[in-house]
């Protein structure tokens, strides 16, 4: 008879780690999804859990036909097809992606009862394989007055941004591969640039021009939105950088413990500044901190685990996780993040985390 191919998929008793999408039905093909990462271990987000943004849809590109313009203040102009890129050395790297506006409900003046990897699972990590942008730039030749990098996608939203010029120089990627296979297209198959530890709205998918200007280009996604008013007045633009965030992944909002005893509080830490340098965990509401245990590898701007032992005597307690890394940038409470930034906030909302254990083990988000 005839072999049935079918696509390799997870057991069918694991019905959990699914992606929440949300799609907003009055502007056709603007959509999120969340990874649950309240369901995963490791450091790795697999491809298919991977939260993805979606501005206008996600394009249906013939590889063949795909190509790479890079132009403007450069030396020569160059076009580059897929096998072209190919031909490069590649490299590869474990990094964490963020949207700037994961935790959002955070800024929210009560919390919001959900899993944990809904109200902080529009960050995940993967291994990303490709070719060093400075490679490519090099070949065109920057001219000197060139000091940024206008990155464009082949949505139909032409989503288009605006990156420093010794940003792009330095660690930038043409990503190809995500987790060993070729980009998946919700992730920009055929070609994603990578920014590594910057906010995700600058990791442009379905890439397919890049331009060296003089100044930034102050596109919708850089002006009236991703900016900030603040108490002052002012405004925060070209954030940039995600700050270093910890999430207590297990347990977490919506689990239940079954009884009293002991239990290993886990969760995952990550920061745009580099590694993490450590993780405190309290279970009193931040009275008492205690040094959590890091996972190797312990990589810059990579997801990185962390693990320690709490025995629950049944009484009621509050769990919390606190990062700091190697910049020594330690992260902040959350009424100090409103004093700061005030209650307009929509992204950049890194604050530590606390959920609540009641007498009967029933763990809810609350403000602590």
């Amino acid at each position: 008879g005839n072999l049935m191919q079918l696509p390799c998929q997870p057991s069918g008793q694991e019905k959990r780690a699914i992606r929440w999408i949300s799609a907003n039905r009055a502007v056709p093909g603007n959509g999120v999804s969340w990874a649950p990462l309240h369901e995963l271990e490791g450091i790795v987000t697999p491809s298919g859990l991977h939260f993805e943004r979606h501005h206008n849809g996600v394009p249906d590109i013939p590889l063949d036909r795909h190509r790479l313009l890079v132009h403007g203040l450069v030396r020569r102009a160059l076009k580059f097809s897929i096998d072209d890129l190919s031909r490069y050395p590649i490299r590869s790297r474990m990094l964490f992606l963020e949207c700037g506006g994961n935790s959002n409900s955070g800024w929210n003046k009560v919390p919001l009862q959900s899993k944990a990897g809904y109200l902080h699972g529009l960050a995940s990590c993967s291994e990303w394989a490709g070719v060093p942008l400075a490679l490519v730039l090099d070949e065109a030749g920057i001219d000197p007055e060139g000091k940024w990098l206008i990155a464009e996608g082949a949505d139909a939203a032409a989503i288009h941004i605006s990156i420093p010029l010794d940003k792009a120089m330095d660690d930038c990627m043409l990503a190809l591969y995500q987790n060993g296979e070729r980009i998946r297209p919700e992730n920009g198959y055929p070609l994603r640039l990578i920014v590594p530890g910057w906010e995700g709205i600058l990791n442009i998918k379905w890439l397919h021009r890049l331009e060296v200007t003089r100044e930034p280009v102050m596109a919708r996604n850089e002006t009236a939105k991703y900016t900030e008013l603040l108490p002052s007045g002012k405004a925060r633009m070209f954030t940039f950088v995600m700050e270093a965030k910890s999430l207590i992944t297990s347990p977490s909002s919506g689990a239940t413990l079954p009884g009293r005893g002991l239990y290993e509080v886990r969760g995952l830490a990550w920061s745009g500044r580099g590694s993490i340098r450590k993780v405190e965990v309290s279970a009193d509401g931040g009275k008492t901190w205690a040094l959590a245990q890091l996972q190797q590898p312990v990589l810059p701007m990579c997801f990185t685990r962390f693990r320690i032992p709490w025995n629950w005597s049944g009484a009621p307690a509050v769990l919390k996780s606190r990062a700091t890394d190697e910049s020594g940038y330690v992260q902040p409470e959350r009424d100090a993040l409103v004093a700061e930034r005030g209650r307009n906030g929509y992204f950049h909302y890194n604050a530590i985390v606390a959920w609540a254990v009641d007498a009967e083990g029933e763990v809810t988000h609350v403000y602590r």
